[in-house]
């Protein structure tokens, strides 16, 4: 059974991010070599990658405060969001370069440096659940958060109506047929049931397996080649109901991540600009020029 199959796309990793990474890995390594080389020439190169780091920093309060206005049409935001990502993964080797490969020896400095490693590690989250979305499956428009209980609850009792609905054909008949209807009754009960009660798999969906639900697709065809053409029209129904909670599942795991990891990112992302700022006033404040 592919995965195509049973209702996902499979997980991929195109060229354009290969290529992506690289150039990112260039530009760092071309900072780095830029950094020493104004430190050979006699100056205090915190003052070039400083201001690298506050010029980036700026620029990505600005996409935050630009998306919170709507200033950005759909395509521009889509265009905008890559620059920012791509800029937040340069901005790591400027830190880097400033902080000079070692440890805070401050308070003042540990804030900073914690503020800028939760907001990287943060964004480096939020960039995993963007690329999750697209490449282990879809959400539809029409379903939000608030909307998935009452979802799985119309698909749950679907399922067992269903599952409790007879066979026409084997009633009309006066001999006993074969017990296909209390054969899908114990798969039922015995691999679905728990299944369609709540949410599920959440740590299947967070690393995006798809062995729980291919469990259970791979039972439902097992008895499928049992039982006859009613029977098998029911658990093919089964089946698509069975993908479609699966979905909902990944879009409830997706949706509350993209929530939670928000909260995070962006206050502190604010947090840290106020005090990136204040560590440049103290250092033009003990300093003897401004490079």
């Amino acid at each position: 059974m592919t995965p195509d199959a049973i209702g996902r796309r499979p997980a991929k990793y195109p060229a354009s991010q290969i290529v992506q990474g690289a150039l990112i890995a260039a530009l760092s390594g071309a900072l780095f070599w830029l950094v020493w080389i104004y430190g050979n020439g006699l100056r205090d190169p915190r003052y070039l990658d400083g201001w690298i780091l506050a010029g980036g920093m700026g620029l990505q309060i600005s996409f935050h405060v630009a998306i919170k206005r709507g200033a950005f049409s759909p395509k521009s935001a889509t265009r905008w969001r890559k620059i920012h990502v791509f800029a937040g993964y340069l901005l790591i080797a400027a830190f880097i370069s400033h902080s000079d490969f070692s440890l805070p020896d401050t308070g003042f400095e540990w804030a900073l440096w914690a503020g800028f490693v939760l907001v990287t590690l943060s964004g480096i989250f939020g960039t995993y659940l963007a690329w999750s979305l697209k490449a282990k499956g879809h959400i539809d428009e029409g379903v939000s958060y608030d909307r998935i209980p009452a979802l799985r609850a119309e698909i749950a009792q679907k399922v067992y109506a269903i599952v409790a609905t007879p066979d026409p054909a084997a009633t009309a008949i006066a001999l006993p047929g074969l017990p296909h209807d209390a054969w899908i009754a114990d798969l039922y009960s015995t691999h679905l049931s728990a299944f369609f009660q709540g949410p599920r798999n959440m740590l299947a969906h967070l690393v995006g397996s798809q062995r729980p639900l291919r469990r259970m697709t791979d039972e439902i065809d097992a008895l499928s080649r049992y039982v006859g053409q009613q029977g098998q029209e029911k658990l093919g129904a089964i089946r698509r109901l069975v993908v479609e909670k699966d979905r909902l599942d990944f879009a409830r795991v997706y949706l509350s991540l993209t929530k939670g990891w928000l909260f995070l990112h962006v206050p502190v992302t604010y947090g840290l600009t106020v005090l990136g700022v204040l560590h440049v006033l103290v250092a033009y404040a003990f300093s003897s020029g401004a490079w």
